[in-house]
């Protein structure tokens, strides 16, 4: 196992449980060489059948396992800031899923932790950068074929939210994706946010303010709109379409297979957001183990972290107050400058 990048997975839930079978067996150049979750059983679970990978419930203690040379951060959004300082602290290389930290004091804390030490060490988890369409999508708006980008049009639905999910996390957990994959499309920050509010789904939980209607502006003029609808009962569907002075391209339509039988004819919609981006989910862990084999971090950075943080801590204020709210950056450090 010695030329294999061994790896610390923090968190065997959901989204950490799959990270570890994509490692074990989806990812080339890896494995998992140990597992840190609060829940021994369910980590222990998550590992069964791997070889050489120790438990523990302590992120640090996994960190610090035989072994480990890398680590990837699965665990709930207000554990991030700990694991990627302690990460700092130890010099090892960290693929950590959004929202990096969840708010942005926290986000701020790490970002200024990552520049004091001079180089990357952390790629932060916003997938969509590594799913196919939103790639050709990137190259068509950068060729310049379309011509200037006007507006953004997004579509995020889920077919239910989970138990604990608050209205705020509408905007901040799941429109944090959106707010990067605009960033990254437009190349530009998003200086403003408005959230409207139609009123609540009947599906949605009592209480839940779903779905929301979120407004961004942007640095150089253009709009983006997201409807976010997490309790919508159907599917998961992602879409987004850009309307630039040529022409528009929209991307997110054909992702299910289509069943005809008994004079119809219908498509399959996908129920989970591993199966809409397990394709991305496996192109951006292969490119962060390719690259940190090299001892490079490529891909998102903290300040892509720290960005989406204080965009979506706007929108939650606008959400709550009903007005516009600015969005306000700290300096870029030198660290994260164009090409670096």
């Amino acid at each position: 196992m010695g030329d294999l990048l061994g790896v610390a997975v923090l968190g065997a839930g959901h989204m950490g449980a799959d990270h570890i079978r994509r490692l074990d067996r989806v990812v080339s150049g890896a494995r998992v060489a140990a597992v840190a979750d609060p829940d021994a059983g369910r980590a222990e679970e998550a590992v069964a059948g791997l070889d050489a990978v120790t438990v523990h419930t302590e992120a640090e203690a996994a960190l610090d396992a035989p072994g480990v040379e890398a680590v990837l951060i699965a665990s709930p959004g207000p554990a991030h800031q700990e694991a990627l300082l302690a990460a700092f602290a130890r010099g090892l290389p960290v693929l950590c899923e959004k929202p990096m930290v969840p708010d942005t004091a926290g986000a701020l804390c790490v970002l200024e932790a990552e520049a004091r030490l001079g180089r990357r060490l952390a790629q932060i988890g916003f997938m969509r950068r590594y799913d196919a369409e939103y790639r050709r999508l990137k190259a068509l708006l950068d060729d310049g074929r379309l011509g200037r980008p006007l507006m953004l049009h997004c579509v995020h639905r889920n077919v239910s939210s989970p138990p604990d999910f608050t209205s705020a996390m509408l905007v901040d957990s799941s429109v944090s994706h959106e707010i990067d994959a605009a960033r990254w499309l437009l190349g530009h920050e998003l200086t403003s946010v408005s959230v409207l509010r139609p009123r609540p789904s009947s599906g949605a939980p009592q209480g839940l303010l779903d779905p929301q209607f979120v407004l961004f502006e942007t640095a150089d003029g253009a709009l983006v709109d997201v409807e976010v609808f997490v309790n919508c009962g159907f599917g998961y569907q992602v879409r987004c379409e850009a309307v630039c002075e040529a022409g528009s391209a929209r991307i997110g339509d054909d992702h299910g297979m289509l069943v005809t039988a008994r004079g119809a004819a219908g498509a399959e919609v996908p129920q989970d957001y591993l199966v809409r981006f397990a394709d991305a989910y496996d192109r951006e862990v292969q490119t962060w183990v390719d690259a940190t084999r090299r001892g490079r971090v490529t891909g998102p950075s903290v300040w892509d972290g720290y960005a989406a943080s204080a965009v979506a801590e706007a929108g939650v204020r606008s959400l709550g107050s009903g007005a516009r709210v600015a969005v306000e950056l700290a300096a870029r450090p030198g660290l994260y400058a164009a090409g670096r």
